[in-house]
């Protein structure tokens, strides 16, 4: 998922593109260096899990989970071929292609694999991107690493249950946090409020 190209009244003026190309340009030999290390220590660079950290903890008070296993066969059998593909295969759908760029109500946002919930609709936001933008996840509920795909290194974040791929994190977005949770919309499926949460998928 790329960095997006367009600009929200939530935002600060971005950068000129002579000077964002400059900035990419020098960030090259530190992702390669980066790559280096990560290739020394066994860790594939272009492995969306091989140096994952989590960043929260595996429950925010109100919902306690524990890891689902599951294998990619299994997976493949469930989801749709486009959800399995950003999911398990750390894929991209195209922008503006997600219904859920348009959705306003109140509700919550859950990972479209195993069911949990991820986002609360509050904190959504129109990034100008193509991709469903969120300033903040739930407590607890993505885990993080870092990902080499595109040489120059990127935040990637995933479901903290299933490992499910959802997308990027930038640190350009809205108060209060500053950034930009940017989501495949095709792995999340949208609860609106006053409806049941599915139960999580075992």
């Amino acid at each position: 998922m790329k960095n997006r190209r367009n600009t929200s009244s939530l935002n600060p003026a971005r950068p000129s593109f002579e000077r964002r190309k400059f900035f990419a340009l020098a960030a090259l030999p530190l992702a390669l260096t980066a790559g280096s290390v990560a290739a020394k220590f066994g860790l594939s660079p272009n492995s969306s899990r091989g140096n994952r950290m989590e960043t929260e903890p595996a429950s925010d008070g109100a919902l306690t989970f524990t890891k689902l296993e599951r294998s990619k066969a299994e997976w493949r059998e469930l989801l749709s071929p486009d959800a399995y593909d950003v999911l398990f295969r750390a894929g991209t759908e195209r922008p503006w292609s997600s219904a859920f760029n348009d959705e306003k109500r109140d509700g919550k946002f859950i990972c479209a694999a195993c069911y949990l919930p991820l986002f609360d609709a509050s904190t959504k936001f129109d990034s100008g991107t193509g991709w469903p933008s969120f300033f903040q996840p739930i407590e607890g509920r993505v885990v993080t690493s870092r990902d080499f795909k595109l040489l120059v290194p990127r935040t990637e974040y995933h479901c903290a249950r299933c490992g499910g791929h959802q997308g990027h994190v930038f640190n350009d977005g809205p108060r209060p946090t500053g950034k930009r949770y940017c989501n495949n919309g095709v792995a999340l499926a949208f609860v609106p409020e006053g409806e049941a949460l599915p139960a999580l998928r075992t």
